[in-house]
């Protein structure tokens, strides 16, 4: 699940200190019992099939299973593990969910400066992009990234900051954790050719 390529049975084999036979031998299983094929042994003891049972839910007494939700294929020379085919609507409609929600280059940079600001008022994000960004913030706003954060004592205008959800979407855990932009301005050093350029 964790490679981003086909494993290979030698791969396993020696990540798992095995045989690439028994490797073989095992995938074999694991696909079989994906598809819901998987047979209890005739000599398996009562004690083990119920324990076997409760923990991996693998099959029951009478040989019959249910196919999973996913299932191993070998492909492209190594295994991997794909949602079922007759899954693939349901699980085609959160991956298409996904890319419809990708935000525009407008409502990144907004989402920015309201995070690196915060608490901000929608004046303040314009002024810095050097545009109007009121529909902008109604979108961060509906996406839950961004909430009120109460009023600017003088002026009134409402405060925006980011959510728990932009946090979680982010991997952090607070603003602080956010990644520092210094690294990524200029230097003292070049601080003139810079203000130079943008004047040309």
């Amino acid at each position: 699940m964790v490679i981003d390529e086909p494993a290979t049975p030698t791969a396993l084999a020696a990540g798992l200190n095995l045989t690439v036979d028994v490797v073989d031998s095992l995938l074999a299983e694991l696909q079989r019992e994906y598809n819901g094929y998987t047979v209890n042994a005739p000599d398996t003891d009562v004690a083990s099939q119920t324990s076997t049972n409760t923990s991996s839910n693998t099959g029951n007494t009478d040989g019959n299973a249910a196919p999973r939700g996913f299932e191993l294929r070998n492909i492209a020379g190594g295994w991997r593990i794909y949602s079922r085919a007759e899954f693939a609507e349901i699980v085609g409609g959160f991956v298409l969910e996904g890319q419809t929600a990708r935000l525009t280059q407008a409502a990144l940079e907004t989402l920015a400066v309201i995070a690196y600001r915060q608490p901000v008022s929608r004046a303040r994000v314009s002024a810095i992009r050097g545009v109007n960004v009121d529909s902008v913030v109604r979108t961060l706003t509906q996406r839950g990234l961004i909430e009120d954060s109460g009023t600017d004592p003088e002026s009134g205008a409402i405060l925006y900051r980011t959510t728990s959800y932009f946090l979680e979407r982010m991997g952090i855990g607070s603003p602080a954790e956010l990644p520092q932009l210094s690294p990524h301005l200029p230097g003292l050093e070049g601080i003139e050719e810079f203000y130079d350029a943008g004047r040309m």
